[in-house]
């Protein structure tokens, strides 16, 4: 699969993701008896997520066509964000059904009936931060070494 499907498959599954955790959403806002319109936090950050990350997936693809780096390469750049972003939603997804937690990084980090290691939910955040922002700025790179 090239880099620029990969961008719209990703886009596609999010904003899925983004409509069917609205769906979610409306149900816990229905179910209210108090008509106070809220659903549990990580359902709420799934839906808003999804839709945003569906249309950072379009970004990407955008941007593919600029990208310096081999095919391979560009699929990587590409794949390794995407894959963040479908963890992330899966995570809040995961915190949103168990109704665990209203912050996933505050200490003790649960999940579930468990409790995971510090190092563990640091690690992750940082290995999000350089593939997420490493994966796009060797596309945009790639871009602005066309344009400037």
């Amino acid at each position: 699969m090239s880099a620029a499907e990969l961008c719209l498959l990703g886009a596609g599954v999010f904003f899925l993701s983004g409509l069917l955790t609205g769906v979610w959403k409306y149900v816990w806002i229905h179910a209210t008896e108090s008509g106070k319109a809220c659903a549990p936090v990580y359902v709420d950050i799934a839906h808003r997520a999804s839709l945003m990350y569906s249309f950072a997936a379009i970004l990407l693809y955008q941007f593919v066509p600029y990208s310096p780096v081999s095919p391979a390469a560009t699929e990587w750049a590409v794949a390794i964000p995407l894959l963040f972003f479908a963890s992330a939603i899966v995570t809040y997804i995961v915190h949103g059904a168990l109704l665990d937690t209203e912050n996933q990084l505050h200490i003790p980090h649960v999940l579930g009936g468990m409790t995971l290691p510090p190092w563990l939910i640091r690690g992750y955040v940082w290995a999000l931060v350089v593939g997420e922002i490493g994966g796009f700025v060797v596309l945009f790179y790639g871009f602005l070494r066309q344009v400037l």
